[in-house]
């Protein structure tokens, strides 16, 4: 059981990584209201607030190529776990 949950992950990490290779940048259904004014730090830097106040999140190009990487080592990884015996 281990093995296929490891795999499921991966190949979930995997295919989010595909998808941000595609997209250059998603613009979130919602609208926010900005009560303070928002400095650039980390948990902000890639989302940014469009004319019609929706988030707009623009992924860089090594973010997919990280998490298809990780993806794909961590199906490798539960291929090559032991079966299980008995």
């Amino acid at each position: 059981m281990l093995r296929t949950f490891c795999f499921a992950v991966g190949i979930f990490i995997a295919m989010w990584g595909t998808t941000f290779l595609m997209v250059d940048q998603m613009t979130f259904a919602w609208k926010v209201e900005p009560t303070i004014e928002r400095d650039p730090s980390f948990r902000g830097f890639y989302v940014t607030l469009n004319e019609s106040k929706q988030r707009v999140f623009n992924p860089p190009q090594w973010l997919a190529f990280c998490l298809m990487s990780v993806g794909t080592v961590t199906m490798l990884y539960s291929i090559a776990l032991p079966k299980k015996q008995g």
